[in-house]
């Protein structure tokens, strides 16, 4: 028999034990270049996406959709349902809420990646680490939320197109057009890029040596929320070469214009499993288009932690 886990439920695994959760399935060794790659389907009123995956003796799939309308309308704009199966008998064992699903895995997922670098970069900063984050919606907070839940962070600046009130989550609230953003950049020691922008929103002269730049809002092979002057400065992480190719237009633009070594290009499952380098003297950036696997790692968690539970 399913079980029904809503929001409170997915968001009580908490940020901690999804980051271990993509740790450990990449450490452990799974293969996301193996993974199936989503569907992408056109739809009236926007996108729809399937999400399938197997591992571990699990096989589940997310159903989401996009529909960019809906702000208008006063509604999300991403809605998602995620099923979850048992692998030997394919019998449905829970429907997890998909929104809160991906509202945890994203951030999960480039924590996961950079978490050594984070906390290297916390021990030289006793006050806490400055972040910048480019849009206020969910995975904006949630980055912030899942940085906090692993090194102190003494700031956050929070930057949209118009700025605004400051969340609750951030310190102040900044209009992308005002002088004092590229201040708050230069300064930061995590910046995140979290917007439907199909235009860089990141100066990467203003990136520092040191910074660690996570982009999580494009997965399209045109749009892109960093620009070929950090992608040529930094090391660049991506979950999957095979999906940084056809999906992250900050990865393919970049190359395309000659900017980004394609060869250079480090994956999660070599940086976790070999330790590849990665040099402090230059920016990390984590870019992340959103995979199958990582949600189903993540709801396996959830399952376990309160599926059971219910």
């Amino acid at each position: 028999m399913s079980v029904m886990l809503d929001a409170k439920d997915v968001f009580a695994l908490g940020p901690v034990a999804a980051v271990a959760a993509i740790r450990n399935a990449l450490t452990e060794g799974l293969d996301p270049e193996g993974d199936v790659p989503r569907v992408i389907l056109p739809l009236a009123g926007g996108q729809g996406l399937l999400m399938p995956s197997e591992t571990d003796g699990w096989f589940g799939v997310k159903v989401a959709t996009v529909a960019p309308g809906n702000t208008a309308r006063g509604l999300r704009r991403i809605n998602a349902t995620y099923l979850l199966h048992d692998s030997e008998t394919l019998t449905p064992v829970a429907v997890i809420d998909g929104v809160a699903l991906t509202t945890l895995r994203t951030p999960a997922v480039t924590v996961a990646a950079c978490l050594d670098r984070l906390r290297a970069l916390a021990a030289f900063s006793p006050g806490g680490l400055r972040l910048v984050v480019f849009g206020a919606g969910p995975q904006g907070q949630g980055h912030v939320r899942t940085i906090r839940a692993h090194v102190p962070v003494a700031d956050v600046t929070v930057v949209t197109r118009r700025g605004g009130v400051s969340p609750s989550w951030a310190n102040r609230h900044l209009a992308a057009d005002d002088a004092a953003v590229a201040g708050q950049v230069r300064s930061a020691d995590v910046v995140v890029a979290a917007t439907s922008a199909r235009e860089p929103v990141v100066d990467g002269h203003l990136v520092r040596d040191s910074a660690v730049v996570l982009a999580v809002g494009s997965h399209e092979p045109t749009a892109r929320e960093l620009d070929g002057v950090l992608m040529r400065r930094a090391t660049v992480v991506v979950e999957s070469l095979g999906v940084a190719f056809a999906e992250a237009g900050d990865i393919f633009l970049a190359v395309r214009e000659g900017l980004l070594d394609a060869e250079a290009l480090v994956t999660m499952a070599d940086l976790l499993r070999s330790g590849a380098a990665v040099r402090p003297d230059r920016p990390m950036v984590v870019k992340t288009s959103g995979m199958a696997w990582e949600d189903l790692v993540v709801a396996i968690a959830v399952y376990r932690q309160g599926g059971r539970r219910v």
